[in-house]
């Protein structure tokens, strides 16, 4: 392999694993207790590879706290760094485990940057104003009410429950890791749980104020989520956008990919039902 085909790093992805000790839901496409196997395969097949880390992107289980323990044990068996963020499954636990959940995926932060070269890794928690994530009696939740209220009244097809958004804090601290990557001549890819671009029922119920932010900072190059099962893509300026297909899906076919990072592209190779991309940056 020539230095000009040999990727800078690359990392594995994993979405929705969204795992529990339960019976499927055939009629929804969920087999939730066969995502131990599928993800002790994708870290067999990640466990052959170079890779810098791997990251789940959110949905780690389906529901209930004491559900973490089984899925998550399959990560010690990962020879690479696992960088876990949370989606909205992750808050279906009881009220008193709602406080717990980023520190039981090892985050240090709900919301924190790193970078491997030039290219800088934003991992956002996209449900922090929410129905679900905030404790009870969290002004977030009144905060996220009022957000939904407002999408419904406009008839916005991502006015659901199951979403969620940013506070300006967590947005104003995204705002300048894209200032201070323009700055530096970074590249960013953003790691969130919750899509953004195309239209679609599973966005971001801020999702225009997020695209506005990317589009006016070069440095944003890519956005990587789940969250929708069925998988999306799409390219906005100089974004990418790129919804991974979610492991619960299906009684026996997995999906997971690695990113290979060069200078002017970032090739993602499909496993199992998820698609191979050629992302020009």
């Amino acid at each position: 392999m020539t230095e000009k085909s040999k990727p800078l790093f690359s990392f594995g992805i994993v979405a929705d694993p969204q795992y529990a000790d339960a019976d499927p839901r055939p009629d929804m496409g969920r087999y939730y207790a066969e995502s131990v196997k599928k993800l002790s395969e994708a870290v067999a097949a990640f466990n052959e590879e170079d890779l810098a880390f791997v990251v789940t992107l959110g949905d780690i289980i389906d529901r209930g706290f004491d559900n973490f323990d089984a899925i998550l044990g399959v990560y010690d068996g990962l020879r690479h760094p696992s960088v876990l963020l949370p989606g909205n499954h992750d808050f279906s636990v009881a009220p008193e485990h709602l406080t717990a959940i980023h520190a039981r995926l090892g985050m240090p932060a709900p919301w924190h940057d790193f970078a491997i070269g030039n290219v800088r890794f934003a991992v956002l928690d996209g449900n922090e104003v929410s129905l679900f994530a905030p404790p009870p009696g969290d002004p977030r939740r009144a905060l996220a009410q009022e957000r939904l209220k407002h999408l419904q009244e406009a008839g916005a097809i991502n006015a659901q429950d199951w979403n969620a958004s940013l506070s300006d804090e967590q947005f104003e601290w995204l705002r300048n890791v894209l200032q201070t990557a323009d700055a530096a001549d970074e590249k960013v890819i953003v790691l969130c749980h919750y899509p953004l671009y195309p239209q679609n029922a599973h966005n971001m119920w801020d999702a225009p104020r997020i695209l506005d932010l990317l589009g006016a900072h070069a440095s944003a190059v890519a956005w990587f989520n789940g969250h929708n099962h069925e998988g999306n893509y799409g390219v906005l300026g100089n974004t990418h956008f790129v919804n991974f297909k979610g492991m619960v899906d299906t009684p026996d076919q997995n999906t997971f990919a690695i990113a290979d990072v060069f200078e002017d592209r970032i090739v993602i190779r499909g496993f199992g039902r998820e698609e191979d991309r050629l992302l020009r940056l």
